[in-house]
């Protein structure tokens, strides 16, 4: 089964939702993008309709956007 992608940037809020989510759904079954640190990533969560983070994107392609913490225009600086 596809796992999902939790892209966030290292905020408090981030890192807050980052630890909710593994205690939700498990961390093997969600993948952990940290664009501040990794922002080659960038691209592709914007790709996938990722507009803020903290995001999770299902198996299925869902963007689901969580507890505002900074907008992608942020993000990117």
């Amino acid at each position: 089964m596809k796992k999902s992608i939790f892209y966030h940037a290292g905020c408090a809020v981030c890192v807050s939702a980052e630890h909710d989510i593994i205690n939700l759904v498990g961390a093997d079954q969600v993948e952990v993008v940290n664009i501040g640190e990794d922002r080659a990533r960038i691209a592709e969560a914007e790709k996938a309709g990722v507009k803020s983070v903290p995001a999770l994107v299902t198996p299925t392609g869902n963007t689901l956007h969580i507890n505002y913490g900074a907008s992608m225009a942020d993000v990117k600086g």
